[in-house]
């Protein structure tokens, strides 16, 4: 089974368009120091030529360009069976619509999360009228604890994230289930598996025993610390109200504990110091066992 991050960046990408700070100039200056990022996605598949893609990021035409294996082969053909959506952000299903030219889509997603695309503003995003308008959206529902089958040799089994984030959207309908879930994916032939859970609010024991004994864990690196945005003058919210649970003081130290295999931080802030290769936030990253993701990166399990 392989996985390929397509984009490694939370909402915004690295640059991210209306930011100035040090890290952004940085990058857009062509340091050597750091790396472009799209937002995030990622895609598995167990036979590298039928896949899934794990959000669609508002940058999925661009990341489906430098991925070859995403090409199409035979006509307007794509390889790309189906889209796993682990929420109803805009960066995680704005992509939908950039996907558009396909006859048909396949989205897997939440009972909520469908309900969140279904409505217009102010209890949804109203995405789903407009991709129905352009081609058909076949839904299938995302049950936590189910295990699906996928075509080429796969299956995944989703899993909730709980977080307490003050929703966008909700109107009525939210009874605390199915808003935020990560994925894991296990191969049929091997029984390997992966986890990809590019949100966290908070990494409970619950969540643990999710990714423990798994071969890869792709997981929510967005900030560094939790007034990291504060305290560089661009948010007034922790990383903590925004449904991330930061790095420092928070995850790293139980992902250093978690016996899992290779450990990736992905879904990372322009303003995570992680980012620059040389910075000391990054050398406690990598010591603690957790790689950082970026763009093009592939995992073979």
């Amino acid at each position: 089974m392989w996985l390929r991050v397509l984009g490694s960046a939370a909402g915004g990408g690295f640059p991210q368009w209306n930011c100035d700070c040090a890290q952004c100039v940085a990058v857009r200056r062509g340091s050597t120091n750091c790396a472009p990022r799209t937002q995030s996605s990622i895609a598995v598949s167990a036979d590298y030529q039928r896949w899934a893609i794990v959000n669609a990021s508002p940058d999925i035409a661009h990341q489906i360009d430098a991925f070859g294996a995403l090409h199409p082969s035979v006509g307007r053909s794509s390889p790309i069976e189906a889209v796993l959506l682990t929420d109803a952000e805009l960066d995680h299903t704005a992509g939908l619509l950039v996907l558009r030219e396909q006859d048909a889509i396949h989205v897997h997603a939440t009972a909520h999360v469908r309900d969140v695309v279904s409505h217009a503003p102010p209890e949804g995003t109203a995405l789903l009228t407009t991709l129905s308008a352009y081609c058909r959206v076949d839904w299938h529902e995302v049950v936590a604890g189910a295990s699906v089958p996928m075509p080429g040799g796969y299956s995944y089994r989703a899993f909730d994230s709980p977080t307490e984030k003050q929703p966008r959207f909700t109107g009525n309908r939210y009874d605390g289930h199915g808003r935020n879930i990560g994925y894991r994916f296990t191969d049929d032939a091997s029984g390997r598996s992966a986890v990809v859970l590019p949100t966290v609010h908070e990494l409970t024991p619950a969540l643990l025993d999710e990714l423990s004994g798994c071969d890869c864990v792709l997981i929510d690196g967005t900030c560094f610390t939790d007034t990291e945005l504060i305290d560089q003058g661009l948010a007034g919210s922790t990383s903590r109200r925004m449904g991330h649970e930061p790095i420092d003081a928070g995850s790293l130290d139980k992902l250093a504990a978690l016996r899992s295999g290779r450990k990736i931080y992905t879904h990372i802030n322009n303003t995570n110091p992680i980012l620059m290769h040389d910075s000391p936030q990054r050398a406690a990253v990598r010591a603690a066992g957790v790689d950082v993701a970026y763009d093009g990166m592939e995992i073979e399990i």
